[in-house]
């Protein structure tokens, strides 16, 4: 039987299909293709668009996000130790959480003044270079909303999207500066966001013309991880 509902799955990656194309598409008797496609939509591996038709479910997306965060997480403990100890800063990988954003990762300066985000902490999407560098690439009406009482513009998110960085000063929090820089999936969404964070003193109101190569060559070196972590062939 699993065979048979992997043959429904593997019919709907060419797109939506009625009861009637599953069965051509398959092979399946259509009692049997009617009852595997429902079964599978129970559990959101399957849904239906407005015609009716069968497609492809929720669930498989967010397995899919999910793969890819373990894959994200697995490489970015010494990418964020290397950037740490290039910029002499504490690094940060976040993660977009509905109207939050989630340290999934951290490299902490080991001495002297810094900025301490533990892994988990959960701060706002409102402010802080992180937050922009996660709202600049989403779609038009989401990123409207996220722009609703935050402290940078649609005009500063258009600069980010073309020099491909963020900066802020006093955003998060008061005399704290952060530069950050966006993590690509192999499909080419940005995903996280890669970040260096400390005291302004030391990284000064333009922290972007310090640490901001350094911040992308991290997050390229994260997205080509994930890049040749999809391209592997299953063993």
């Amino acid at each position: 039987m699993l065979d048979k509902a992997a043959l429904v799955l593997s019919a709907l990656e060419a797109g939506p299909a009625t009861l009637a194309g599953l069965v051509a598409a398959t092979g399946l008797a259509r009692p049997t293709a009617h009852r595997l496609a429902v079964a599978l939509e129970h559990h959101r591996l399957v849904a239906r668009d407005l015609q009716g038709r069968f497609t492809l479910g929720p669930r498989l997306r967010e397995l899919s996000s999910a793969a890819g965060e373990d894959r994200l997480l697995a490489a970015a403990g010494p990418v964020l130790a290397r950037l740490r100890d290039i910029t002499g800063e504490s690094a940060q990988l976040f993660r977009r959480q509905g109207d939050h954003r989630i340290c999934v990762g951290a490299a902490e300066r080991q001495t002297g003044l810094r900025d301490s985000i533990p892994v988990g902490s959960q701060l706002s999407m409102l402010g802080g270079s992180a937050a922009q560098i996660l709202l600049a690439w989403e779609e038009p009406d989401r990123m409207h909303r996220g722009l609703n009482g935050a402290k940078f513009n649609a005009a500063a998110l258009a600069s980010i999207r073309r020099r491909g960085w963020a900066q802020s000063v006093g955003e998060r929090e008061a005399g704290v500066a952060s530069v950050s820089a966006g993590v690509r999936s192999p499909s080419g969404k940005v995903i996280a966001a890669v970040s260096v964070s400390g005291p302004l003193q030391r990284m000064s109101r333009q922290p972007g013309r310090m640490h901001a190569p350094a911040v992308l060559a991290a997050a390229e070196r994260l997205s080509e991880s994930l890049r040749r972590s999809d391209e592997r062939p299953a063993t």
